[in-house]
This record gives structure tokens, sequence and C-alpha cells, in this order.
């Protein structure tokens, strides 16, 4: 809260009906002070809020409010990120972007094919099909994607630990050793 006494004489310190006055206007200072940082954080992708319907018209991304949060910034930082030709790079950023993972991209043009292979976490993404219309949009048409998921397999347990140790360990060891 903003103290406005600090920046008047002393005289008024004593004076009641100065103090409620001077009480009144900080309480309405700090609030506006409030909503001020709340607009500035709309001004960036990663703590913007009810600002993120804005950025999606901004990018010509298709205003959807029932999405969590974080997927509607994965979109926008994916549609930013995606401008310019399109290169390994480009992919792995806008892939990454979506995923908020590791991604491995794989050119194999003997077969007109861009691998995607995810890596650091385990089992298909939530918005996968925000990443597949994205990435469609970015690479060109005669070029087909294939996507690899990684999995924890039943042969990655067997030879590596206990059934009391796999209890105790979250799936997350394991992503990007399948």
């Amino acid at each position: 809260m903003v103290d406005l006494f600090q920046y008047l004489p002393n005289y008024y310190d004593n004076i009641r009906e100065f103090q409620e006055l001077i009480s009144a206007e900080e309480e309405e200072i700090g609030l506006l002070q409030n909503d001020i940082d709340e607009l500035l954080e709309q001004f960036h992708i990663d703590t913007a809020t009810w600002g993120l319907s804005y950025w999606e018209r901004i990018c010509g991304i298709p205003v959807d409010e029932s999405k969590p949060i974080d997927q509607r910034r994965s979109v926008i930082k994916s549609e930013l990120r995606g401008i310019g030709t399109v290169t390994v790079e480009l992919v792995k950023n806008v892939a990454e972007a979506y995923y908020n993972g590791q991604v491995e991209v794989t050119e194999q043009p003997s077969i007109y094919t861009v691998k995607i292979k995810f890596v650091s976490k385990l089992g298909v993404p939530p918005n996968l099909a925000d990443i597949q219309n994205a990435l469609r949009e970015i690479i060109p048409a005669h070029l087909a994607i294939n996507f690899e998921f990684s999995y924890l397999l039943i042969r990655d347990i067997h030879n590596a630990m206990t059934l009391s140790q796999l209890q105790a360990t979250t799936l997350d060891k394991f992503a990007g050793g399948a």
C-alpha cells in the first residue's frame, strides 16, 4: 500500500479529518496500482490470463476459453515462433512450445517425411491436435509428419527395478528412456 503521509508536512499528522481523507486515497491508489499491475501482466504471454483472448485474436487463433490456460499460452507462443523460413530448428521450437518438453525433429527427405519424437515426457501430449495443426501450417504440404511417443515398457521396469522401487518412483524418471 502507498504511504501518502511521507510526502506531506508533519503538521497534517494531527488532523483527524485529513488522516481519514489520506487513508481513503491510499486505499484507492492501492487498488489502482493493483489494476495497473494486472493490466501489465496481460502484455506478456507467460503471465496473461484474461488477455489471452487478445493474443489469440492477434495471432489469428480461434478463441477457446474452455482450454486450460497453459495450453492456450502454448498455442500463442507456437504461432509467434512459427514465423519465418521452415527449418528443423523452427519445427522443433514450435513443437516444444506446445509440448512444454523436449522434442527431436528428424528430416527424412527420401520418403518426404518429417519425424517428430516426444522424448522428455511419457505418452501422448494432451494437446496433440493443436501441435498437429500448428506443424501442418508451417511444414510444406508435400511432406508427411510422423509422430513418435515415449512410453514406459514392461521390459524397462522388469530389468531396472523391483516392485517396491517402482512404487516409490514417479514416471518422470523413465521419460526419454523408452
